[in-house]
């Protein structure tokens, strides 16, 4: 069995999870606290991810961040190099996948949060900032690290938006999942079922911490 896409597939969904925990949780403590035209709208584009077929959701990506497009040039023009079909795609597909489980978990822990704590956190001085660090993430904390570890465990299994947009070249862009569906073509079963049992074993753990997390949350304990 092959190491080299498991290790690429653990490397993107950690760099996907820091940019989604990132992002989403910004997005999430917006949406929790306040209301704003567009809000509703907002939520559909963010949860469209869970959704969508993954290869509709990848198109759209390719069509947003391919050559022929002002953010691929941009990138293009910055870096020297292109976003599609590169390890970078892999990062932002990844990302993609991940971004609406770390928002829908985040927001749900901040909106328990009780407003007379943030209120007295204010009334005594405290900067938007620092209630957002001392107050809501510590209370938040398990919500937020369920998102993440569900965001994590759907980025280091990504298939469809990752093929879409950074294809499937080996030693470069493929992943564990698209290995997986290489070996299986090749009639590589014991190498597929390998592969498949890691990338299980990892699944399973992430879904064994988010409910240890989510029972404590619920109970206290």
């Amino acid at each position: 069995m092959t190491w080299r896409p498991l290790l690429l597939s653990f490397q993107v969904a950690a760099l996907a999870t820091a940019l989604a925990g990132v992002a989403g949780i910004a997005l999430a403590w917006l949406m929790a606290r306040t209301r704003f035209k567009g809000s509703d709208l907002l939520d559909a584009v963010l949860t469209a991810p869970m959704v969508l077929p993954p290869t509709v959701l990848g198109y759209y990506l390719l069509v947003m961040l391919g050559r022929k497009s002002g953010l691929g040039q941009a990138y293009e023009t910055i870096t020297g190099s292109t976003i599609v079909f590169t390890p970078t795609g892999c990062v932002v597909a990844a990302t993609v996948a991940a971004l609406p489980f770390v928002v829908k978990s985040a927001r749900a822990a901040m909106e328990n949060v009780d407003l007379r704590l943030v209120g007295a956190a204010q009334t005594l001085g405290a900067s938007p900032l620092r209630v957002f660090t001392t107050i809501v993430l510590p209370l938040a904390r398990n919500g937020i690290i369920a998102g993440l570890t569900l965001g994590f465990a759907r980025a280091l299994g990504d298939f469809g938006i990752t093929l879409m947009v950074a294809g499937n070249i080996p030693g470069l862009t493929q992943t564990g999942s698209l290995a997986i569906y290489d070996a299986v073509l090749a009639g590589r079963d014991a190498e597929a079922s390998g592969m498949a049992a890691v990338m299980t074993a990892l699944a399973m753990a992430a879904l064994y911490a988010v409910a240890k997390l989510t029972r404590e949350r619920r109970h206290g304990f």
